[in-house]
């Protein structure tokens, strides 16, 4: 069972909620008990699982990784100059794997699942893979 979210960004960095809409997809399965997969076929993008609660975090997280990897860096060879984007998205990581029990997401309280965005704004994708027990 896979899905495919289709993200459009609107920012060049961005932290987009995506958990509302795995939720539902994984719902839409049938499947209570097993494994979500969350994949991110993009070389300048993430996935990630943090704090949902409060909008400070994705703004501290982002300028954050603005100070570790700037944009421009006078030693950077990349043609398309992107190399930051690159940097960020391995940092985040390309998937999480979310524990399915009872037809719920285990997550934390304050977790949620988000696409990083690192070199938008652009059209992307999410790749959702239900793996029953």
């Amino acid at each position: 069972m896979i899905h495919t979210l289709t993200i459009s960004t609107q920012k060049h960095d961005a932290m987009i909620d995506i958990t509302s809409q795995v939720k539902q997809y994984v719902r839409s399965t049938g499947v209570t008990e097993g494994q979500v997969l969350i994949y991110c076929p993009h070389t300048t993008a993430g996935i990630a699982i943090n704090e949902n609660a409060d909008p400070d975090v994705v703004t501290d997280v982002l300028r954050r990784l603005d100070e570790i990897y700037p944009w421009h860096h006078k030693l950077d060879l990349h043609a398309e100059g992107n190399t930051a984007a690159h940097l960020k998205a391995i940092t985040t990581g390309s998937s999480a794997t979310v524990i399915l029990h009872q037809g719920e997401l285990v997550l934390g309280v304050w977790q949620g699942i988000y696409f990083c965005e690192f070199d938008g704004p652009r059209t992307r994708k999410a790749i959702i893979k239900v793996m029953p027990d």
